[in-house]
């Protein structure tokens, strides 16, 4: 074991300070850091993603920024080949790969591999939206959450899109995402790892920075960021991976006219911490996390010292 190279995840919910402990750590230890950050790969969307600005990247390059337009779509396949390529080369450049980031999907596809699930139905997706209709997406999740109480317990009961693809999967493979996801193509990831998981000791607080950072993108422009992406790419659409991110659906929403932008904010902030919710249980799945308090003022200290010592090891 101690012969592989060593890797870090730098991992937790977002709002928890992972960005600007990134950078710290890139200034004092050998390190380069890849982005795990499915919003962050798309090129124009940099408000409402919390995206580095130009000075933060100057002073701390990240891999994996930019680097599709938004009409586009990114997988955890890409992501799992991007990540092990670049580790590589950092490797072989004497340095260490820090992934750092909120994406929890791509943390798990890049350590156990990718599991074989099936490719969509077009006969069953129909069958289930007009199920979905007639009884509803939250009575639908609860019918997942009898079948599958794993993959339903990170879902949202009106996350159509998602809970309509996990009944998908067992409506064609018979057998659940959970389930599929355990008998995944098993590649282990040739390093040690060391990963780091930054969870709050208090809810509230995180919730209330992801107030102040929403009501900070909306102050920075960021509804005039989402008029440009439309003028540029006319075929964005909501369904589009890059508009599912949070608050880009939302923001669509209220320049489409559905409500205002008190109601955005609402809305935004909602979702933001909803997606805090479900990193949070990503998290607390996984087995062998180093975890800190993202609220502990001595964090930089607590992570330095414990990467460092793993670092010589």
């Amino acid at each position: 074991m101690s012969a592989l190279p060593p890797a870090i995840f730098l991992m937790g919910p977002t709002a928890s300070g992972k960005t600007g402990l990134a950078v710290q750590l890139y200034q004092h230890l050998p390190v380069e850091l890849i982005s795990v950050d499915s919003a962050l790969v798309f090129k124009g969307m940099d408000i409402g993603t919390a995206k580095p600005d130009a000075a933060t990247l100057a002073e701390a390059p990240h891999h994996l920024i930019d680097l599709i337009p938004p009409t586009e779509v990114y997988s955890a396949a890409n992501f799992r080949n991007d990540a092990l390529g670049l580790m590589a080369d950092i490797t072989a450049r004497g340095k260490v790969p820090l992934l750092v980031g909120g994406t929890m999907l791509y943390f798990k596809a890049l350590q156990g591999g990718l599991s074989n699930l099936p490719e969509a139905n077009p006969e069953v997706r129909a069958k289930l939206d007009a199920e979905a209709l007639q009884i509803g997406w939250p009575a639908m999740h609860a019918k997942l959450a009898k079948i599958d109480p794993e993959t339903a317990a990170r879902l949202e009961p009106a996350d159509a899109q998602r809970v309509q693809r996990a009944l998908e999967v067992v409506e064609i493979s018979g057998k659940t995402m959970t389930e599929l996801h355990q008998a995944s193509s098993g590649d282990d990831l040739p390093y040690r790892l060391l990963k780091a998981a930054l969870v709050p000791s208090d809810r509230s607080v995180l919730h209330s920075r992801i107030a102040i950072r929403f009501d900070d993108m909306l102050k920075q422009g960021f509804l005039d960021e989402v008029k440009g992406l439309l003028k540029q790419y006319p075929e964005l659409a909501p369904e589009l991976p890059s508009m599912r991110c949070v608050g880009y659906r939302q923001a669509l929403e209220h320049l489409a006219g559905q409500y205002d932008e008190a109601e955005l904010r609402d809305r935004g902030i909602f979702a933001t911490r909803q997606l805090a919710k479900r990193q949070l249980t990503w998290l607390r799945g996984m087995d062998d996390t180093f975890e800190v308090d993202c609220l502990n003022p001595q964090i930089y200290n607590l992570v330095f010292n414990e990467i460092n010592q793993f670092i010589k090891n």
